[in-house]
């Protein structure tokens, strides 16, 4: 079992910036079982907003500084935060314990095969 946490802005295409993973990309390991959400900088009501806009159903959207909560919630075997800003989603991602991956790290992965 696999947590995988997607930054929106930079990291999704549905971002501002939009970035290289496709919601579609999302939907492939959502059906792999993989335990998915989201942690950004953007309001929870505005991510819920997002996955419900493009019919995906969460497992968790939460703020970045509240990423560490995130692993405490759901038992996996990895942990994993997709983000693109090395000051925010890498630095937050590693203090919580979390892989961490570019998005366009991301985007070559076998997760999204």
């Amino acid at each position: 079992m696999k947590l995988v946490s997607f930054d929106i802005d930079g990291t999704l295409e549905v971002g501002d910036p939009p970035g290289p993973l496709t919601m579609d990309m999302v939907r492939i390991v959502k059906a792999k079982g993989f335990i998915i959400g989201s942690c950004s900088d953007r309001p929870l009501s505005a991510q819920r907003a997002i996955w419900k806009k493009h019919n995906i159903e969460v497992d968790f959207v939460t703020s970045k500084h509240m990423l560490s909560d995130v692993k405490g919630k759901f038992l996996a075997d990895a942990y994993c935060h997709i983000g693109d800003r090395e000051d925010l989603d890498r630095q937050y991602a590693l203090k919580a314990g979390y892989d961490f991956l570019w998005p366009d790290e991301a985007c070559e992965s076998e997760w999204f095969r």
